[in-house]
């Protein structure tokens, strides 16, 4: 399966578009995760959103940053794949091209993010490395981690 892969600035977001990435970031992050957090944090007006559509669901979904919002390199955030898509390689698929969104929008050679804890090794394999001790966020372990230099 191919996914139809859109990046849009928030104001160019449809009203449904909206809806479906917040309904997915929900059903992930607060339902499945059990984690009680703002999640409408006021970064998603000066984001991108590179979302991965399956016909009109949304199967994968990222907010990538511009430096000075959440940490002085810019960072891609808010990664997350639908459960009904997940196992299919769209996680790698999302970061990957999130990176080279990132790299070449920013013009920044050194993306930062805030990793869940149990994806430390995915992100390795992606080239992020560790850059601080591993912490609670949200009352989930979460590391720091770095891509490039």
């Amino acid at each position: 399966m191919e996914l139809n892969w859109t990046l849009k600035k928030f104001n160019e977001l449809s009203p449904a578009e909206l809806y479906a990435i917040l309904q997915l970031r929900i059903e992930v992050f607060s339902v499945e995760q059990h984690c009680v957090y703002q999640d409408a944090d006021g970064k998603d007006q000066p984001a991108y959103h590179l979302c991965g559509w399956n016909g009109e669901a949304l199967a994968a979904y990222c907010r990538l940053l511009p430096a000075g919002i959440s940490y002085q390199h810019p960072s891609i955030g808010r990664v997350v794949i639908s459960p009904q898509y997940r196992k299919g390689g769209f996680g790698r698929q999302l970061m990957t091209l999130g990176i080279e969104i990132t790299m070449a929008q920013f013009q920044d050679d050194i993306i930062i993010i805030s990793a869940q804890q149990y994806l430390w090794n995915f992100y390795q394999s992606l080239g992020f490395s560790p850059i601080s001790e591993p912490y609670l966020e949200d009352g989930i372990p979460h590391i720091r981690m770095q891509l490039g230099s």
